[in-house]
């Protein structure tokens, strides 16, 4: 049953054309990712569909009775209450006067609010006594999502969820979406939570639409191909009008009665072809490539019995490890445990409590700011890169920033002006002038899109020098990682020192370490709360597999129908167009080895 959907959805701001006749739909209990660039309208459609806005033309139908949360980017909670009793006003309340009753709810509400809480990140304390109003701006999106989460509404509309989320609390959410039965949309650039937790992908590019039925990985690999059948049938049928256009003059020039008939015979299969739709040009990626400042010597850091407290709370203790030449390692663990302000005294921001910090022979660090402090918002685009090298020449600044999409006016702009994802850009651009060969970045990919990301990932693949990172980006970090500095993975305040990459840690630890970070489940559960998932699970694996063969079945009847119709061409009118013919005799085979696979699983399924 469709739960939602759109039809021709429409958006112009002036003379720009922002979304172009979007039209999809979603059954109940599917999860769509939403991808596309920075800008394509992504945030736009989730409030057209929201009910936040209207349109300038289409329509959005919601299944009768089907209530819809939705979780936005940035969250203005100001409230005196404390976390807790604005958590209570998610819930309704009943409308009984036995006491019994209220009383019953409120323990569920205690209950649901706690357990929610702890998997998003925060203790009790917080839950209970801290003001909303004096959280951070990610902690206030945490209790919004919990917030939206405790309400149970049918469809949850969820813009970049992950935002603010630690690893363990990234696993949970992850799990809770796939298993609530929930219809979910999601925006996201996370690649490793949207493969773990969709079922369709809707890319917005260039204001139009495509919807695939499968994960990221299953859209970008499906993507690639049909962009080079596109683009092979463009080429091919571009080179059959050439032939075809050759011929035409080639028999007008010699000008006979049979030449001329000739031609028009050809004019008219022209005019009748269908033509193929040159491929539209991708959106524009950044262009990065990390130039080093030569090889530096083999032991690039020394980090030795460094500590560091706030007040009472210690942070850690006594940490110490070792950076080797290429290495490519990456800080991992929960948010608080003090990653980003490890890798802050390592690039000289910070001071240790204690401890020692020595870089190697010719080593020259560059640092990577997540929050992007080291731009000057008096500053245009150019002048701030002009700082890094003033015997630059314009043009040279230019060429560099247009890399990085700053192009025309962009250049001009005031970096007090810039959003989240072209401060990143920027100062990746000045990261990359620099010219460095031990790169130290803390979250890089935060406010990049998924091209950015991915052309971010290339680069520090090919850059020739180390690498020392924070990253919350699971993907990027499994792409990227030669080590991993895992905090409080066997004892508090220290650091375990895996040399491998974040996959090859992850089955390290399920089998020989006792994670007190991320575990993907829970130690303490009750046989019974395991029954009742192990029950849940063999449901829903029923439920797919029945729609697998509901699937099936239908497609049986679509190729049998389809090769009717190629029969029934083939002793027809392409009988005559050897083209044509072999085009059908391909596609007859392709859907014959299909239609035998299918028969096959459906004969299985029989035998089951």
């Amino acid at each position: 049953m469709i739960a939602i959907g759109c039809e021709n959805i429409s958006v112009s701001y002036g003379t720009d054309i922002v979304l172009d006749n979007i039209t999809f739909s979603l059954n109940e209990g599917e999860r769509l990712g939403i991808v596309g660039v920075n800008g394509a309208g992504k945030t736009t459609l989730l409030r057209f569909l929201s009910g936040e806005k209207e349109p300038d033309n289409g329509k959005v139908f919601i299944s009768k009775n089907l209530s819809i949360g939705v979780l936005k980017q940035h969250v203005g909670y100001e409230s005196e209450k404390s976390v807790y009793d604005e958590l209570v006003s998610s819930f309704s309340v009943p409308n009984t006067s036995d006491i019994n009753i209220i009383e019953a709810t409120k323990g569920e509400y205690i209950s649901r609010i706690k357990g929610f809480l702890k998997n998003l990140g925060f203790n009790e304390d917080q839950t209970f006594k801290i003001p909303v109003s004096s959280l951070s701006g990610g902690q206030k999106t945490r209790i919004a999502l919990t917030a939206l989460l405790l309400k149970n509404n049918d469809i949850l509309m969820l813009d970049e969820p992950t935002n603010h989320l630690d690893i363990s609390s990234l696993f949970w959410l992850e799990e809770y979406l796939r298993n609530n039965g929930k219809t979910v949309i999601i925006i996201s650039h996370d690649r490793y939570f949207l493969d773990k937790v969709t079922t369709k992908t809707l890319e917005i590019e260039n204001c139009k639409a495509k919807i695939y039925n499968g994960n990221y990985s299953f859209y970008a690999e499906q993507k690639k191909k049909n962009r080079e059948i596109q683009e092979k049938h463009y080429k091919n049928q571009q080179k059959e009008i050439i032939r075809i256009e050759n011929y035409i003059a080639q028999q007008r020039q010699w000008n006979r009665e049979r030449n001329i008939i000739a031609a028009e015979s050809r004019e008219k299969q022209l005019a009748k072809m269908v033509k193929e739709e040159k491929p539209m040009a991708l959106p524009e990626k950044i262009k990065v490539k990390f130039s080093s400042a030569g090889r530096s010597g083999d032991d690039v850091l020394s980090v030795r019995n460094i500590s560091k407290s706030y007040g009472d709370k210690t942070l850690f203790s006594d940490v110490s490890f070792e950076i080797n030449y290429h290495d490519r390692a990456f800080l991992f663990g929960e948010n608080g445990c003090g990653k980003s302000t490890l890798i802050k005294i390592i690039a000289g921001r910070i001071t240790p409590d204690k401890g020692v910090i020595d870089c190697g022979y010719n080593v020259i660090p560059g640092y990577y700011d997540q929050e992007n402090q080291d731009l000057n918002p008096e500053n245009t685009v150019m002048d701030e890169l002009w700082g890094v090298n003033e015997n630059s020449s314009p043009r040279e600044i230019r060429s560099i920033l247009a890399k990085f999409l700053f192009i025309g006016d962009d250049c001009f702009k005031f970096v007090s002006t810039l959003s989240g994802g072209e401060r990143a850009r920027l100062t990746l651009a000045k990261l990359i002038m620099s010219k460095n060969n031990f790169l130290i970045l803390d979250e890089p990919t935060n406010h990049l899109d998924i091209n950015s990301r991915e052309a971010l990932e290339n680069a520090l693949l090919e850059y020739d020098g180390t690498i020392l990172a924070v990253s919350h980006d699971r993907y990027f970090m499994n792409k990227l990682s030669t080590r991993m500095l895992v905090f409080n993975a066997v004892e508090k305040g220290k650091i375990f020192d895996y040399k491998g990459t974040y996959s090859e840690f992850n089955d390290y630890k399920a089998k020989y370490l006792i994670d007190n970070i991320t575990k993907t489940e829970d130690k303490t559960e009750t046989a019974s709360k395991n029954e009742y998932l192990r029950k849940k699970e063999e449901a829903s694996a029923k439920r797919k597999f029945e729609h697998k063969i509901q699937v099936s079945k239908r497609e049986v009847e679509r190729i049998e129908k389809r090769l009717e119709e190629i029969n029934e061409e083939s002793s027809g009118e392409a009988a005559r167009d050897h083209k044509r013919y072999l085009e059908l005799y391909e596609e007859k085979e392709d859907l014959e080895s299909k239609l035998l696979e299918l028969y096959e699983f459906l004969e299985e399924c029989l035998e089951f």
